[in-house]
């Protein structure tokens, strides 16, 4: 058991305040995006031991069976999990994540192509799928799979430049419809969706521009768009796909193949240890359309807000997934409440509000806000807590 730093990731679609008020820090002048928990060689998290600071990667590489327990050592021969807080100020890029399968064949072809893992237009930076399940930390809104057929119909009825869309949708599908709008060119987006914009951008800066009405986030991604003369395509997508608010402490899953973007809010983000990911707009980072049609199911989705399912003792929350490569769980504790548990694996926890004081044994540790602890397998401990506290705890099933 011990203390566990993160590493800050500063991309630009990030909040200043948030990560550095929840880690105590001055708040920044570059955007804090996400603060890394976990083993992954672009951020490694440091283990604070009394025989000094060790990078989770290298420690895990000397004592993987004893950190992660036999049977999760043997499955997956790494820590399978990345735990992220997230600060969504500015949207993130529509976005996919390959299955498994295919994040194999693809990082493979990229590697014989001989393409650098640093290249701008490389697809795979590594061999895994990106499951990933996201617990909201205030009100959060997000792009998350198409709309079911009759919604989408009525949006290519009711906004009248998509209404020469409609048959192609009704004649061709989800394939074909997204297929036409991401192949244009960008002369044949702009002609639809500048005339849009110029309706939905006067709204926007009047604030009378409903967070639900997808024309909020499509003028919102052009006011806050570096370059204005070419309009992303990715303002389609706002329009096809799901609009998806989570309410504190709900959750949601994105599974291989579910086209989604972050819109606005932070939350608690575990997923497969795997920074995979194919765009499909919002972004001036690398869109590769071809690859993407291979990999973006094309169904109506139903969105699914996830509870979490609250355990005989009260206070743990899981939020169970079909992934086998991580589980999130949310610990409420009071003053009067003890939290126990028998780690099967390698688990990571961070206090999110207030204060806890984990014990194994006679050895204790005390998490402040913001603090996280890493325990191995087998570690048998409880939390309590002088007040009260919220923990977010990432492991696997």
């Amino acid at each position: 058991m011990s203390l566990l730093e993160g590493k800050i990731q500063n991309y630009a679609w990030g909040g200043n305040t948030y990560i550095p008020e929840l880690l105590g820090l001055e708040v920044s002048e570059k955007p804090c995006a996400e603060y890394w928990l976990g083993a992954h060689v672009n951020a490694p998290s440091i283990l604070k031991t009394p025989e000094g600071d060790k990078s989770l990667d290298e420690y895990l590489k000397l004592n993987l069976t004893n950190a992660l327990g036999t049977k999760i050592a043997d499955k997956f021969g790494r820590l399978p999990f990345l735990f992220k807080v997230l600060d969504v100020n500015d949207m993130l890029s529509i976005q996919v994540h390959p299955s498994k399968k295919e994040a194999e064949k693809g990082f493979k072809f990229e590697n014989e192509q001989g393409i650098p893992l640093t290249a701008k237009n490389r697809n795979y930076k590594d061999d895994n799928h990106k499951p990933e399940i996201m617990v909201a930390l205030s009100e959060f809104w997000l792009l998350h799979g198409f709309l079911p057929k009759e919604k989408l119909v009525q949006v290519l009825k009711t906004i009248p430049e998509f209404n020469p869309l409609l048959s192609v949708f009704e004649n061709k599908g989800y394939f074909g419809l997204y297929k036409q709008v991401m192949e244009q060119t960008t002369e044949e987006s702009n002609n639809i969706l500048q005339p849009l914009v110029d309706s939905l951008l006067p709204l926007y800066k009047a604030g009378e521009l409903d967070r639900t009405n997808p024309g909020y986030w499509a003028a919102k991604a052009v006011d806050s768009a570096e370059d204005t003369t070419i309009l992303d395509k990715g303002i389609y997508s706002i329009y096809f796909f799901n609009i998806v608010m989570a309410n504190k402490g709900e959750a949601i899953f994105q599974d291989a193949g579910i086209p989604h973007a972050y819109l606005e809010g932070q939350n608690m983000e575990l997923m497969a240890n795997s920074d995979n990911v194919l765009r499909g707009g919002l972004t001036p980072k690398h869109v590769d359309v071809p690859e993407l049609l291979k990999h973006v199911i094309f169904e109506e989705t139903n969105p699914n807000i996830m509870l979490g399912e609250l355990q005989e003792d009260g206070i743990e929350r899981i939020y169970k997934s079909p992934a086998p490569d991580f589980e999130l769980s949310q610990i409420t504790l009071k003053t009067e409440d003890k939290y126990q548990s028998i780690a099967e694996t390698a688990q990571v926890l961070i206090v999110i509000e207030g204060e806890a004081e984990v014990s194994e044994g006679d050895v204790s540790l005390v998490l402040k806000k913001g603090q996280a602890a890493f325990l191995s397998a087998e570690s048998n401990y409880n939390i309590t807590s002088p007040s009260f506290a919220t923990i977010y705890k990432a492991t696997a099933p």
